[in-house]
């Protein structure tokens, strides 16, 4: 028989594993470990939960980034005026905040799929906010052009497509949706920085704006801190070691994404220089200053609108992505045509009816274009590079961006005013989506068949399968398509 001290510690070293084991789960409770230690890789995309707060985040995005260059037109015949240069040279400033935001949006994404979207996003946010504080204490067009050309666009160019990316691959059914919630922030924000931004340059001057500007922008950093990261099947097992394989260039020999990537940087030609000269095309026909900013709310009210109904079109399934993008393509570039057209009001007190009416049709089809260039993408080179191939999409975009709004001025140099501007990239943004057609399901084949459930997301739903037409993410609801 034992004595009762070794009884007690007999019973002590049986609870002693169970103390440990519960002492261990409070600790990993209050410090958790990494998601891919503690716990396996979801079967797929959440299609909802913290998704929506990380729409959130990049609607915002969305709004500090293409929403407030779209407005930054306002500014530009202030500062000719105050540098006594052509339209052609501010013009530059726009362009080239714009150009650089889109060709080094590969490397965001790089830097994103190595360190996570999260604390590039929050880099990104303080050299955009410091792009404008830099440029509202210019002495040149020089200035502007480093200030908020280099350093704002460098910071936009490390926050929208890690967030959009980021977005995409915590949605499979509802992906296009919470894309369009997420690019109606362009829009919301253009509806409200036009006017404010009117009343900060008649109030503060084009330097109060910029710094205040500065300000607004610095709230890309919060936005940043909520993109939480999310692992996926399909991921890599390492995050990429070569610079050429973080970029994914790699992408560009398949087939369907070479086609998209041609269309898309004949569309980008055209589809910005709204950004830039609608405001001051409106002046151009006769319109006031608070005339001006109307016609630039109303296009983003169009878009913002256009965004989230096109969205939820597209994830019904009813018709295949690539037709959809075809079909927007071609609507925004008649809608650029038609503002262009648009004859001289009578005086500044006029509501410029028929420019306000083509305003918003552009803003109707632009913003159901928009969702689409992003919602796409899934399809054709899967959810493990939907992130690269963000960065790369605006990459194209930028070749597209840095000639149009430049071209667009030289033309209204040359000619007087911006019709001929508008009519030019029209034709630019009609042709990329002609050649849009090339991609699969964007022209229907020649007999009916029957289709499967959607392949894995980690897969693409556009890439080849043989024998077989897939659907679209909206579900066994989904019309069907023929093939042959």
């Amino acid at each position: 028989m034992c004595p009762p001290w070794a009884a007690r510690s007999w019973i002590s070293g049986m609870h002693r594993p169970l103390k440990e084991a519960q002492t261990w789960r409070l600790l990993s409770q209050v410090f958790p470990l990494p998601q891919a230690v503690m716990t396996p890789k979801p079967a797929g995309p959440p299609d909802g939960g913290w998704g929506w707060v990380v729409a959130a985040a990049a609607f915002a995005v969305n709004g500090l980034s293409y929403g407030l260059l779209r407005s930054l037109g306002l500014a530009l015949p202030d500062l000719a005026e105050h540098f006594d240069r052509s339209a052609q040279d501010t013009a530059w400033v726009s362009a080239l905040a714009l150009a650089v935001q889109q060709a080094a949006s590969p490397v965001g994404s790089a830097l994103s799929t190595r360190w996570g979207a999260r604390p590039v996003v929050m880099v990104g946010g303080v050299l955009t906010s410091l792009g404008f504080v830099f440029s509202a204490f210019a002495r040149s067009l020089l200035h502007l052009y480093l200030g908020l050309g280099v350093l704002a666009g460098s910071g936009w160019a490390l926050v929208f497509a890690p967030a959009l990316g980021t977005l995409s691959r915590y949605f499979s059914r509802r992906r296009v949706l919470a894309v369009g919630l997420a690019l109606t922030g362009n829009g919301a924000s253009s509806l409200l920085l036009a006017p404010a931004l009117q009343l900060l340059l008649d109030n503060f001057g084009w330097r109060g704006a910029l710094l205040l500007l500065g300000a607004i922008t610095l709230h890309l950093t919060p936005c940043g801190a909520l993109l939480r990261p999310l692992a996926l099947p399909g991921d890599p097992l390492a995050p990429p070691r070569s610079p050429l394989a973080a970029l994914g260039l790699g992408l560009f020999t398949r087939r369907a994404f070479l086609v998209f990537a041609l269309g898309t940087a004949l569309v980008g030609g055209g589809y910005f220089v709204p950004y830039v000269h609608l405001a001051p095309h409106a002046l151009d026909r006769g319109l006031g200053g608070y005339g001006a900013a109307l016609v630039v709310a109303v296009a983003a009210v169009g878009d913002a609108g256009a965004r989230l109904v096109c969205g939820w079109l597209a994830d019904q399934g009813w018709v295949p992505l690539p037709r959809l993008l075809a079909m927007f393509g071609a609507l925004t570039g008649l809608g650029l045509l038609a503002v262009g057209l648009v004859p001289v009001v009578g005086n500044e007190e006029s509501w410029g009816g028929p420019l306000l009416a083509a305003a918003g049709a552009y803003g109707l089809s632009a913003g159901s274009y928009a969702p689409l260039v992003f919602g796409v993408l899934p399809g054709l080179v899967g959810i493990g590079g939907v992130v690269q191939a963000t960065g790369l999409v605006m990459m194209l975009m930028s070749l597209g961006g840095l000639l149009g709004p430049p071209l667009s001025g030289f033309l209204r140099d040359e000619t007087g005013d911006f019709t001929s501007s508008f009519l030019v990239c029209g034709s630019f943004i009609l042709s990329g989506s002609f050649i849009y057609l090339g991609l699969p399901s964007a022209l229907p084949s020649c007999r009916p068949a029957s289709r499967p459930g959607t392949p894995p997301p980690e897969r693409g739903e556009l890439l080849p399968v043989p024998q077989v037409a897939l659907l679209s993410a909206g579900g066994p609801h989904s019309t069907l398509d023929t093939t042959c």
